[in-house]
């Protein structure tokens, strides 16, 4: 193998050189640089599919952590602005080659409200002073760029659509503590399509989906810190119920509740 890529370098770098005036690029030194790299990485190379199928057969516990979102999935996103991939449940049979049955539980993570990085179609987003508050209590900015990230409401369609996808057994609601001081808060719970129709279910086509008006359900914030609560019964009632109404909305235990940056920030819901 190290002599394919020694093969398959050389062939590129003359190439290159060919196409290209003045081209510098010292192929046999990349080729030494690449055989130690080979040989600090080789102790961790594995036929994974038989390492990770035989931790299942001997009850090891595995666990996987998806990329991206749903709707960025290449198949069921919202094309074309998704990525080039499946972050949706079926990558992890296609990337690990785990049978779909071998999936005991399958957690949704989903912010309590919604953002959005680069173009697309955004339903609820927000703009002005609500979106600029928002952004800045939950740091929405891009990591590398800086870039503000796109904001709005959280959207039970489109989680609801995640959730048809994924099959979710239980919600991890993250930065539910963003929410502290909004005096009002809302939840996307249907579309209303160009026809006048309203729908829970997420339009297959992006032309509709850029036209839908959203139906909103308003509730009361909390007003108060609940970075702090570890439990429960800690949070204010009206942080209760909007988790509650998350729940029944989708139909799916919100078992994780996310207070806070920190590990320990989190409320596991009895």
């Amino acid at each position: 193998r190290a002599r394919w890529l020694a093969e398959g370098l050389r062939i590129l770098a003359a190439d290159a050189a060919a196409r290209f005036d003045n081209f510098e690029y010292d192929v046999e030194a990349e080729i030494e640089r690449y055989k130690g790299i080979a040989e600090r990485i080789e102790p961790f190379i594995a036929d994974t599919v038989d390492y990770v199928n035989t931790a299942h057969k001997n009850g090891k516990r595995i666990l996987v952590e998806g990329a991206n979102a749903t709707m960025l999935d290449l198949d069921f996103g919202t094309y074309p602005f998704v990525t080039s991939s499946n972050p949706a449940l079926g990558g992890v049979c296609n990337g690990l080659g785990l049978a779909p049955r071998k999936f005991e539980t399958v957690i949704g993570v989903a912010k309590a409200y919604t953002t959005r990085v680069g173009s697309g179609p955004y339903p609820t987003e927000l703009h002005g002073k609500v979106a600029d508050k928002l952004r800045e209590l939950g740091f929405e900015y891009g990591t590398t760029t800086g870039r503000p990230r796109r904001i709005g409401w959280l959207d039970m369609v489109a989680l609801n659509y995640a959730n048809l996808i994924n099959g979710f057994t239980h919600i991890n609601l993250t930065k539910l503590d963003v929410l502290d001081q909004m005096e009002e808060i809302k939840i996307g719970v249907a579309y209303k399509l160009p026809n006048g129709q309203v729908t829970t279910a997420f339009p297959s086509d992006i032309s509709t989906l850029e036209k839908v008006e959203v139906v909103y359900e308003t509730y009361p914030g909390w007003m108060s810190d609940i970075s702090k609560c570890r439990t429960w019964d800690e949070l204010p009632e009206n942080a209760k119920k909007y988790v509650l109404r998350v729940e029944e909305l989708a139909e799916v235990e919100c078992r994780y509740i996310g207070v806070g940056p920190g590990r320990d920030a989190m409320v596991v819901k009895p």
